[in-house]
């Protein structure tokens, strides 16, 4: 079970798995999706029918691009989704809106299946244990410190990261999920986040990613002039 969604997730049983080309959800962040593929649509049609659980995965190195069709490798962190909301379309596509609730890792994939045309996975939880706030609340303090007073309240979602940092209501870790999303656009350093299960660690990166980029915001400054710093996007 996930505290961060309060929705039950059975690890027990295989999960659907829709492997993309980079991490595309993390705890606590929505996505929307548009499925088109006949496979992706008997998932979603699927999971519909049972708990509306679907899990994010990504594709291991680049051979996915030579057997996309076939079962390329996955890479074994993935972010279980919930399906809020669906909109099947008359040709039978699919509009989602997806959260995600939690990380997990592929254990076991299933064999193929002969009228499945989807791929299925054994999964195991990672780093849902309850954060204790106070345990991170000089993180907290820290990473509001840095989107304020620094060159990183040029960037233009820092005013809303340190309106969520100031809010005792939002959980640290949903924080971290929405740095990695607004802030980070490398894809690399997402799946680190999301395979990372340790909260701790996790900021630490964040702290460290952070750091680099006020860095060079700081000497780009002289060149580009405030004005022209300020909204700035790095991803």
């Amino acid at each position: 079970m996930s505290d961060e969604a309060a929705i039950r997730v059975n690890f027990g049983r295989p999960m659907p798995v829709f492997p993309l080309a980079a991490v595309t959800l993390m705890p606590h962040a929505v996505v929307q999706l548009h499925v088109f593929e006949e496979r992706y649509k008997q998932m979603v049609t699927d999971a519909l029918d049972g708990p509306g659980q679907i899990a994010m995965a990504v594709f291991e190195g680049d051979l996915w691009q030579e057997d996309y069709h076939g079962r390329p490798p996955l890479r074994t962190a993935v972010c279980v989704g919930q399906i809020m909301q669906h909109q099947r379309l008359p040709d039978g596509r699919y509009l989602l809106a997806v959260h995600g609730i939690c990380r997990g890792r592929i254990v076991e994939e299933l064999p193929e299946d002969e009228e499945r045309l989807y791929r299925m996975a054994v999964l195991e939880p990672i780093g849902i244990n309850p954060v204790d706030e106070e345990e991170v609340a000089t993180i907290r303090s820290r990473l509001e410190r840095m989107l304020s007073r620094t060159r990183l309240a040029d960037l233009k979602d820092a005013e809303q990261v340190v309106a969520h940092l100031r809010d005792e209501s939002v959980p640290t870790p949903a924080i971290l999920e929405l740095l990695a999303f607004t802030v980070f656009g490398e894809p690399e350093l997402r799946y680190q986040l999301l395979a990372e299960p340790n909260v701790h660690r996790r900021a630490e990166i964040v702290e460290g990613e952070l750091a680099t980029l006020e860095q060079l915001l700081r000497r780009a400054a002289p060149q580009r002039g405030v004005e022209g710093v300020k909204g700035c996007s790095w991803n």
